[in-house]
């Protein structure tokens, strides 16, 4: 399995809370750059999770420009800056496994896509994702590993 974390675009800080946040014209270029490079090396996703907060989902709008429909989306209530990175992980395995998902994007936010990332692979520190930042996760049998991180600012 494919599993491609990515932090939602760039928000402002004029709403009337956290959850109601939305991209800037910036973090929709900066999303549009990512899912462009990313499109060069995925044609497609199985099953994308997306968080209920407001930025994320402008986030996969800008995304899905790039990609076909994916076999299956949902917005998760766990995937929130302040959700269990454990749950998280169990969560997103089993929906990849009920779906028979190979490649799964993931649209959520800081910190949690860095504790999910030391939840999924063992031994790594959290690490900092910039916003519209992407990583890579190879899960198989008998290993799961990281297998890339970028930003904006490194492929653009």
């Amino acid at each position: 399995m494919q599993l491609f974390l990515m932090r939602h675009g760039e928000a402002g800080f004029n709403a009337h809370s956290d959850r109601e946040r939305t991209l800037t014209d910036l973090g929709r270029q900066h999303t549009g750059m990512m899912s462009n490079w990313l499109a060069q090396s995925v044609t497609e996703f199985d099953l994308v999770l997306v968080s209920p907060y407001l930025r994320a989902q402008q986030s996969w709008q800008e995304v899905q420009k790039h990609f076909p429909k994916p076999g299956k989306w949902l917005t998760l209530d766990e995937l929130v800056p302040a959700g269990d990175p454990a749950t998280v992980a169990d969560t997103i395995v089993a929906y990849a496994e009920h779906y028979e998902a190979d490649n799964i994007l993931v649209l959520a936010h800081m910190p949690l896509l860095g504790y999910l990332v030391s939840e999924l692979v063992p031994g790594i520190e959290p690490p900092l994702f910039a916003t519209s930042g992407t990583t890579l996760i190879t899960k198989t049998a008998g290993s799961t590993s990281l297998e890339w991180q970028y930003a904006p600012h490194m492929i653009g």
